[in-house]
């Protein structure tokens, strides 16, 4: 286990016992994080027709501006970790909510669709890196055991997001204009900025730290199995989500006021899976993946028959959710596995979070293009769950014959 993964046990032990307080509020600024990255992630998914009208471009030629976003995580989670390796943590942190409360401001202000691109390319560059760094800072003021669930009371800012940010920035789109969403976003950044510096403990960079000794995570196979399972796995979820208003509408035969509501209920299965995730990580370890995977399959497959009924849709579009307790998981998994490489290995895990969410919408939309109808995305979201199954599989094994 590498020393600079989280505290001692007593050590950490000794903290949450005496300033429990302490504790919460480091884990509540982290958090708020986690809430003004989830809103500007979804809710830009949601208010796309509205920037899409206003920047003169169609629907399918602004849905390239969510592309940005994820293009920015995936290539800011690695190259902003490994630069930042001689720098203190808390304030990384703080940089990198800089940086993307600048590109959330400037995607207020775009004049036009290109800008807009580039805005947004911009404002998903920290978002990597600063998932990684924060959970690092999380594990590191709680027991081993309870490391998980620290981690993911983190990704809770995320889940929390997707329930009550996404509506109220899509409310606030409606009424005022869609600049103000990314403006509001811009702003939780700012005041997420203010607690880190706040309540972060101010603990140094490590000694021996360096870039070369970040890319030294690279050389470990358990590495890329861990983040394997993720980028194939998870891509079941959003293999659903990225069509899931779409079949409502066309699938499901509601009207366009209720799909909101879908999605808040699809919000609070990840929250609830977020939450067991991290309880079920810490006291099963990798085994809890397997289970999680498992369940994400059948409730994939359900979704394909219930998509025609809307309360079956709403029953399990909930289980679907759930299957963000993966999150927590395999963030912790990077730590154990990744040596003293733990900044670029953590980053990496939203790199392929973000490769899911890409992955899956593709391979849907190859199905849909095929005929298959849009309840086909639960059977495609089905394969991937199952492929993170595989891939689990093959991680656990090679971790024992390496043992």
């Amino acid at each position: 286990m590498p020393t600079d993964t989280t505290c001692d046990d007593t050590t950490a032990a000794i903290l949450s016992a005496s300033k429990p307080r302490a504790v919460g509020l480091v884990l509540l600024a982290l958090a708020m994080g986690g809430f003004a990255i989830g809103v500007t992630e979804f809710a830009a998914m949601s208010v796309l027709p509205d920037f899409a009208a206003d920047l003169g471009v169609d629907t399918p030629t602004a849905g390239h501006a969510i592309s940005a976003y994820a293009l920015g995580v995936v290539v800011g989670a690695p190259v902003l970790a490994v630069m930042g390796a001689r720098v203190a943590r808390w304030k990384l942190l703080i940089g990198f909510m800089a940086l993307f409360a600048v590109g959330n401001g400037l995607s207020a202000l775009s004049p036009t669709f290109e800008w807009m691109l580039a805005f947004r390319f911009l404002s998903g560059l920290p978002h990597g890196a600063y998932f990684g760094v924060a959970a690092l800072v999380a594990a590191s003021i709680v027991p081993l055991a309870w490391r998980t669930r620290a981690v993911s009371s983190i990704l809770l800012g995320l889940t929390i997001a997707t329930v009550i940010g996404v509506p109220i920035a899509t409310a606030v789109s409606h009424s005022f204009g869609w600049r103000w969403t990314f403006a509001i976003v811009s702003v939780l950044a700012a005041l997420t900025m203010s607690l880190i510096a706040l309540f972060a403990p101010r603990d140094p960079a490590h000694a021996d730290a360096s870039p070369f000794r970040e890319l030294g995570a690279l050389k470990r196979r358990q590495v890329w199995l861990t983040l394997g399972i993720g980028a194939i796995g998870f891509g079941g979820m959003f293999a659903v989500y990225a069509y899931l208003a779409s079949t409502l509408i066309e699938v499901t035969g509601v009207g366009v006021t209720v799909i909101p509501w879908v999605f808040a209920v699809f919000g609070m299965g990840m929250l609830a899976g977020n939450l067991i995730g991290g309880w079920a990580a810490d006291r099963f370890g990798m085994k809890a993946g397997a289970v999680m995977l498992v369940w994400s399959v059948f409730a994939l497959i359900a979704y394909f028959f219930a998509a025609p009924h809307l309360w079956a849709v709403l029953a399990v579009v909930v289980l679907i959710g759930t299957g963000m307790g993966l999150g927590p998981l395999l963030q912790t998994r990077l730590m154990d596995v990744a040596g003293d490489a733990q900044t670029l290995a953590a980053a990496l895990n939203h790199s392929a979070f973000n490769t899911a969410n890409a992955l899956g919408p593709f391979l849907s939309g190859i199905a849909i293009a095929g005929g298959l109808g849009l309840a086909s995305t639960g059977l495609v979201g089905a394969g991937l769950a199952f492929g993170g199954l595989v891939i689990w599989g093959w991680a656990m094994w090679d971790a024992k014959r390496s043992a």
